[in-house]
């Protein structure tokens, strides 16, 4: 289904076009997508965490967990960034300063379903809108596993507009592990939600580069 050396040859023009920075630049992924009208219709929009192939050194997401009971110990053992028990979250309430530096510093949330009403309450207002409400985690699932997968997810979200841009890389990685993590989300995107035709153009770039189109399709 998918040319994996025209992706390839497409992050190696990327990376050509680019000029060099002071410091390591961000590989993104690009999708214009056709006949969806996410500001219309509510179905058509997306909002997922698609774990990498390869994960992007340097670029390691930071998680937040809102969590109580034994769950904490499970959090600080999956060694998250940071840990919010119920009374960090009650004293949180009406901060929307310090709600809003979680949002910014924070990749990826994540919940028991007991706090989930109190997150909905306090955080809601702040991370509905950012699409960064909590993944809620059961009891019976193993927190570490999901911490694990988050570290090396990166977010495609379709919100108002027909596309998306995500990470994919960073410009010291192999282009060919760049070019595996974009198939991985072109995948799952088409999986959940947008199958191939869909899809208008994709491309690709670093974060002060050019993009550069390509076809990410076998013809």
């Amino acid at each position: 289904m998918f040319n994996l050396n025209a992706i390839i040859e497409a992050v190696e023009e990327a990376k050509r076009r680019a000029k060099k920075r002071r410091f390591v630049q961000s590989v993104d992924l690009i999708v214009k997508l056709r006949d969806v009208d996410p500001k219309k219709r509510p179905e058509d929009r997306l909002n997922i965490a698609i774990p990498l192939p390869n994960p992007i050194p340097n670029k390691v997401p930071k998680i937040c967990a809102i969590v109580s009971g034994a769950a904490v110990l499970a959090a600080k053992e999956a060694k998250v960034d940071t840990i919010l028990t119920r009374e960090d979250l009650e004293k949180l309430a009406g901060n929307k300063k310090a709600i809003k530096k979680l949002a910014q510093t924070h990749d990826f949330f994540i919940a028991t379903p007991d706090m989930m009403v109190l997150v909905g309450r306090i955080m809601g207002p702040i991370l509905g809108p950012r699409g960064k409400m909590p993944e809620v985690v059961p009891p019976n699932v193993d927190i570490k596993a999901v911490v694990e997968r988050l570290r090396r997810s990166t977010r495609v979200r379709v919100k108002d507009q027909p596309q998306f841009m995500t990470r994919v890389g960073s410009e010291n990685m192999e282009s060919k592990d760049i070019a595996e993590n974009i198939t991985a989300v072109l995948e799952e995107v088409m999986r959940r939600k947008y199958p191939r035709e869909k899809i208008e153009w994709c491309m690709v770039k670093l974060t002060m580069g050019p993009p550069v189109e390509f076809n990410p399709f076998v013809e």
